[in-house]
This record gives structure tokens, C-alpha cells and sequence, in this order.
């Protein structure tokens, strides 16, 4: 008998298999690269102090990444399918594990990120060139979603070139901008050596906090699993794109990160609210603080668009289970697009970032992310002992010690934030599994429907 729960409409079409190896690179690059190498390696100075310590972490953070796309590629190569990590949770663990995530995903994840963005865009880098009233600024925000939204909708070929360009343009401004730092800055290699007087925890959990700055930073790699059902070879374009867009992000954090100690000692570094851009104005004055303010804000234009071109792959695939609203699986009939999944995340971030309220939220919600992305990394595992006939045209590098000390980073991640941020986590937890009432609600609904 057919799960109810679990079922696709014929008569709805699949998304189109349009986009190639180049914009998926586009996509990972692109929405790994958003704000956090502008203001995180200030806060990594603060948790460690010791410059060793710090790029230890932003290496060991790239590594795990690294592992953890590993993982995902295998996933991806076997269920080439949209929606991502939310069918691997499906068919490694079942559906409400899989709800769960997806739940979180639009309740404050996907949407928060978004509307973070938005709202930084708007408050904090756009001022610098246009003074605006909190009025405006939230008009800003809200109006950069909508078009980010309308470009989407119209098409994958459209939201993935404004992707492949805005990417382009903050990967080489990037490296130029390091390249710059040290042929002109008066930096001192003394810097690389030097630690900061008192700064740093001296402990395990300054690391661990420090680490999870990191990784949040490296956030977004497995956004590209979200749009494998648009790819035109998924079995191989899934894994190559992964590993050439978590190397090249790797390499410009490392590359950054020596960029801003050359100019800043670690003490320095760890009293900047603004890194890169207090960095780029000792060197080069004003003119330096607003060319990376413009790079930021076409860095954060780029991650926005990247989450709200993939996450909504996620809902889409949900609604076409039978787990969320049933209008939400349509694909537009001439732009070949999820349009209304598109629109329910763009209008539910545009929301949050007019509430004001989202990112104590998101702060509570992000600490299940690394649950989730644990068990993702660890279906692997589960998979390859339940289902070994599967076709796998990827199999994993190193297993099975890659995808077990990612697993491993996921599990000291969430009890180093329960010790840290017990009661942010407890929340997070508790909003999490708001979602199992509301699964079987859900499902009640869709098995009374399907019996009718």
C-alpha cells in the first residue's frame, strides 16, 4: 500500500536539468562566502589569541567541511533528487527526522540567514555611501528579497547567472584584496607568531567556541545538494562541485586570515568590530574601507540569493511528499520554477526581517543545525549497511574515518554549545521538536486526504 505521507503527483512536473558543474561551483562558493570572513577571524582573536591557534582553527574548520562535503557528495550522487539533505534524512532515517529538518529550515535556519543578510545589507554596510532612517533600511531589506525572489522565479538560468556573477566578483575582488594587503600594508611577519596579551580562553571551550565561529563561516556547501534535481549530471557534477568550491573557499579563509595578521597583530584583531574593513582603511585609507564595503555588500547580496535559490528545493520536495502545504510542490508551467516554495521563504524572511525579533531565534534554532548536519554525514554509514545495493557512483574518500570525525566535530560542537549556551540550546531543542506534534498533524491530514 503506498504511505500516504509519502507520495509525488504524475500530474506536477519535475523541475528542469539545466544548470552545469560552473554554476554549482557558483552556488557553494557563492553561499559559503557571505559575511563571515569579514567579522569572524576578530572573533576567533578574542575566543584564542594566539595567532598558530587561529589559523589552526580556520585549517582544521576547512578540513571538517571538507569531510563533511565528502560525505554529502555520496548522498547526493545516489538520490539525485532536489531538496538535499532533507530526502538523505528521509531515506536514511524516515520522515520525521526528515520534517524536522525542514521545519527548522524554514521556521528560522534558511529564513533567518536570509533575513540576516538582508538586514545587514541594508543597516550596516549600505549606510556607509546612503544615510537611511531604520524606515528605510527596512524597506531596503525587504525590497532586496523581493528581487532576489523575482529573479528567481523567473528562472534557474537567471538566478544562477546573477549567482555565477556576483560570486565571480567577490572571489577575485577577495584575492585581490589580500594580494594588495601585502604588497602595500606595513605589516610585520612577527604578527604570525605574536600572541595577544591575556586574550584567549587558555582552554578547550575558548577552542571549541572558537570552532564554531569557524564552521559557521564555512556554512552554506551543503546548500548545493538542495539543487541536485536541476543539475544535467548530478552523478558526477554534484561531487566535483562540492570538493572545487570547499577547497576554494578553504584556501581564500587561510589566505584572508594571514592577509589580516600581516596588517593587524592578534591583540589588534581581537578589538575590531569590523576586521576587513578596519584592515583595508589602515592601509588604504577611506577609499579602502568603502571598496570593502562594496565587496561585502555584493557578498552578502550573493549568499542571500544562493540560500533562497537552493532552500526553497528543500520545501518543494517536502510539499511534493506530502509534508507541507500541497500548492507549495508546483513548478511554474513557463518558468520551469518552484515559484510559490520560492515565495512562501522570501515572504516568511521578509517577515523576520521586519519583526526584529529573528535573530534571537535564530540563535536558539542554529544549535540543531549541527544535529542535523551530524546525522546527515552519519546516514552515510547507516545507508551503506541497510542499502548496499544502491548504485553509488561516488563513494565517500577515507571512509569510513571521514565521515566518523565529522560526525565526531557535529556531537563536541553541540555539547560544547550546551555547556557554553545552555539555555540557547535547550530553546533551539525545544523549537526543534515543536516540529513532532506538527509532523503528525500533518501526516493525520495527508492520510485523510489520501483516503478520501
Amino acid at each position: 500500500m503506498e504511505n500516504p505521507v509519502l507520495r509525488t503527483d504524475p500530474e506536477r512536473s519535475e523541475l528542469p536539468r539545466v544548470l552545469g558543474l560552473f554554476s554549482l561551483v557558483g552556488i557553494v562558493v557563492g553561499t559559503m562566502i557571505g559575511s563571515g570572513i569579514f567579522i569572524n577571524p576578530a572573533n576567533v582573536a578574542r575566543e584564542l589569541g594566539s595567532p598558530t591557534l587561529m589559523l589552526a582553527v580556520w585549517a582544521l574548520g576547512g578540513v571538517l567541511s571538507f569531510f563533511g562535503a565528502l560525505a554529502i557528495a555520496e548522498l547526493g550522487a545516489m538520490y539525485s533528487r532536489a531538496g538535499g539533505i532533507y530526502v538523505y534524512l528521509r531515506e536514511a532515517y524516515g520522515p520525521l527526522p526528515a520534517f524536522l529538518f525542514g521545519w527548522a529550515l524554514i521556521l528560522v535556519i534558511e529564513s533567518g540567514t536570509i533575513a540576516t543578510l538582508a538586514v545587514g545589507f541594508s543597516s550596516k554596510y549600505l549606510p556607509y555611501f546612503f544615510h537611511l532612517t531604520v524606515m528605510e533600511q527596512r524597506i531596503v531589506a525587504v525590497a532586496l528579497i523581493a528581487l532576489l525572489a523575482l529573479v528567481n522565479v523567473l528562472g534557474v538560468r537567471k538566478g544562477a547567472y546573477l549567482m555565477n556573477f556576483l560570486t565571480s566578483v567577490k572571489f577575485v575582488a577577495l584575492i585581490a584584496v589580500c594580494t594588495l594587503l601585502f604588497l602595500f600594508a606595513r605589516g610585520s611577519a612577527a604578527n604570525f607568531v605574536a600572541a595577544a596579551p591575556g586574550a584567549g580562553r587558555g582552554a578547550l571551550g575558548g577552542f571549541g567556541m572558537a570552532l564554531v565561529a569557524v564552521l559557521w563561516a564555512y556554512k552554506g556547501f551543503e546548500t548545493g545538494s538542495y539543487s541536485a534535481g536541476e543539475l544535467r549530471d548530478p552523478r558526477r557534477q554534484l561531487p566535483l562541485g562540492l570538493f572545487i568550491g570547499t577547497l576554494a573557499v578553504i584556501l581564500l579563509y587561510v589566505l584572508a586570515n594571514l592577509a589580516y595578521l600581516y596588517v593587524f597583530p592578534a591583540a589588534k584583531m581581537a578589538g575590531s568590530a569590523r576586521i576587513a574593513a578596519d584592515v583595508m582603511a589602515a592601509v588604504f585609507g577611506p577609499a579602502g574601507a568603502a571598496a570593502i564595503s562594496l565587496i561585502i555588500l555584493l557578498s552578502m547580496t550573493g549568499t542571500a540569493n544562493g540560500h533562497l535559490m537552493t532552500s526553497s528545493r528543500v520545501f518543494y520536495a517536502m510539499a511534493r511528499d506530502g509534508l507541507f502545504f500541497k500548492g507549495v510542490g508546483r513548478v511554474h508551467p513557463r518558468f520551469r520554477t518552484p515559484h510559490v516554495a520560492i515565495v512562501v521563504l522570501a515572504g516568511w524572511a521578509a517577515l523576520l526581517s521586519l519583526s526584529g525579533t529573528f535573530e534571537q531565534l535564530y540563535s536558539y534554532v542554529i544549535f540543531g543545525f549541527w544535529i542535523f548536519m551530524g546525522l546527515t554525514v552519519a546516514g552515510v554509514i547507516v545507508l551503506r549497511r541497510r542499502r548496499p545495493d544502491l548504485p553509488r557512483p561516488y563513494r565517500t574518500w577515507g571512509y569510513p574515518v571521514t565521515p566518523l570525525l565529522f560526525v565526531l566535530s557535529a556531537v563536541l560542537l553541540t555539547v560544547n554549545s550546551l555547556l557554553h549556551a545552555f539555555w540557547n540550546s535547550f530553546v533551539g531543542l525545544a523549537l526543534i521538536l515543536l516540529g513532532v506534534p506538527v509532523y503528525f498533524l500533518w501526516r493525520r491530514g495527508s492520510s485523510g486526504a489520501a483516503a478520501d
